[in-house]
């Protein structure tokens, strides 16, 4: 059975901040739809907030984020949580 379409307005927003919370600007990863697949942002406080707000972001808990980096762990090196890998740190 074919998953339903889901149209693109309608696609949940995620949102992962990486900065500080005292820093001056919010960098931060974004993306809808599928949190492994994102972009990286940096906004002054108010804009991020603002931005947030119009898209309606859910922000990704910690298991989220934990199954984003393993994906690129994965991508990067082979293996889930393997660096050795590559040879790399």
């Amino acid at each position: 059975m074919k998953d339903p379409v889901i149209p693109f307005d309608q696609l949940t927003r995620y949102v992962r901040v990486r900065s500080e919370p005292d820093a001056r600007f919010v960098e931060f990863d974004f993306a809808i739809g599928h949190p492994e697949l994102f972009v990286e942002l940096v906004l002054p406080h108010a804009a991020f907030a603002a931005f947030c707000q119009q898209h309606q972001v859910v922000q990704m808990n910690a298991a989220m984020c934990q199954a984003v980096d393993e994906d690129a762990a994965k991508w990067r090196y082979g293996d889930v949580g393997r660096r050795e890998a590559s040879g790399r740190e």
